[in-house]
């Protein structure tokens, strides 16, 4: 697997506004907000697509939504709601080659997303 953005922040070479980090994730405001709030959530354990998923250990998997609800949780979105995103692949979208969730937060959300 090759660097990414992501590896060089995880190993702080770049900065981020640090939302959450614990064992599993790293949690991050995205340079480039679709909306009022949007963090990026990533694990800690490299995947890099949402397909990788299914491979992968249980725990980091349960690490990574448990970390993305508890950051949801610690911005303040749950009360109105939010949304999580992963986009897969060239086609979904997906620019950098590590697993994401985008959650976007903190204005009324269209579907469907585009």
């Amino acid at each position: 697997m090759s660097d990414t953005i992501f590896d060089k922040i995880l190993r702080k070479e770049i900065p981020a506004r640090v939302v959450y980090e614990d064992a599993d994730v790293f949690a991050f405001h995205d340079i480039s907000p679709q909306a009022p709030v949007h963090v990026l959530v990533i694990p800690k354990h490299k995947l890099v697509k949402f397909a990788d998923i299914a491979q992968a250990p249980d725990h980091v998997v349960a690490g990574l939504f448990k970390g993305a609800a508890k950051v949801a949780e610690l911005l303040g979105l749950s009360e109105h709601g939010y949304r999580v995103v992963s986009n897969c692949g060239k086609d979904g979208g997906q620019t950098v080659d590590y697993l994401h969730l985008h959650i976007l937060g903190k204005r009324r959300l269209s579907w469907p997303p585009g």
